[in-house]
């Protein structure tokens, strides 16, 4: 009972972090119907600037850590100023293969500057979150997973409830052409898209690289794994996300526990070929009704 909770512990905080990860994918999807397929090139990227500003730069780990956040924050805007915005109005498929060669142009960027080896952050995380509850250890890694991914998500919660631009962005998710008629700035909701995604994917990349150590292929193998998790919770639903990544998390967990650590990988991919073949929609999809 004591191995079962442990794994039950490791496995929701990593769930949540494969949840936020994927809730920033689930945006872009909502707002521009775009799979971005860079989304673990993302991951890697924030891992890497992390490790820059704290091994290269000597800053401090929590300036580093912010500076990371807006960095990337930038760097959406970017992606879709000047990748994405010129193909408004052009076939999706296009956009969709312009994600993949971001994701190949980002990934040779990465091995140019920092290698394939696997890089490794300095210890800086405080004893204070190592916990001892009975018989059950939580690392403080996992502790530190937990408190962000709980910040992150009310922090998301507020801006799109409270906020004007999260109901900006709410609004084009539901309906585009609706939203544009009511003077919603479309086109800015996208670039706001893109920017938040790419800041929780960093965000991700970092406490994984925490945990795995950083390395360009195993971040960019790990941000496949948003697909898995986004199909379980529904393609168009955030707090699907949240839950499909827990239940990936778990998964994930309880099959390296009592079966076998190469086997974890797999289940993910097994799931989502089960799942689509049973509900295409997902737990928490919309489903799409068209009539004749």
């Amino acid at each position: 009972m004591d191995f079962f909770l442990q794994l039950l512990v490791n496995g929701v905080c990593i769930g949540l972090l494969y949840g936020i990860s994927a809730m920033g994918f689930v945006m872009i999807f909502k707002a521009s119907s775009v799979l971005n397929f860079a989304h673990g090139e993302l991951l890697a990227l924030g891992a890497f600037f992390f490790l820059s500003l704290v091994t290269w730069g000597k800053i401090p780990v929590a300036a580093a850590f912010l500076l990371t956040l807006v960095g990337c924050f930038l760097l959406g805007f970017v992606i879709e100023k000047f990748f994405l915005r010129p193909l408004i109005g052009e076939k999706l498929i296009f956009v969709i293969m312009l994600t993949v060669g971001l994701a190949s142009m980002f990934k040779g960027m990465i091995l140019l500057i920092w290698g394939g080896n696997l890089h490794t952050y300095p210890e800086f995380l405080p004893s204070a979150l190592e916990l001892q509850l009975g018989t059950i250890y939580i690392a403080p890694v996992y502790s530190a997973t937990l408190i962000i991914s709980v910040i992150f998500l009310v922090l998301f919660g507020l801006f799109f409830k409270k906020s004007s631009q999260g109901i900006f962005m709410r609004s084009v998710a539901d309906n585009q052409k609706a939203a544009l008629s009511l003077g919603v700035h479309v086109r800015r909701v996208f670039a706001l898209s893109w920017a938040i995604a790419a800041m929780v994917a960093c965000m991700s990349g970092i406490v994984l690289g925490i945990i795995n150590g950083v390395n360009v292929h195993d971040l960019s193998a790990i941000g496949l794994k948003v697909f898995p998790v986004v199909i379980l919770g529904g393609l168009d639903s955030i707090g699907g996300a949240i839950i499909g990544g827990i239940i990936i998390g778990l998964l994930e967990t309880f099959t390296g526990g009592y079966l076998s650590p190469s086997l974890r990988d797999v289940v993910p991919y097994m799931v989502l070929v089960i799942l689509l073949m049973v509900k295409p929609y997902g737990l928490f999809g919309l489903v799409e009704i068209e009539r004749v």
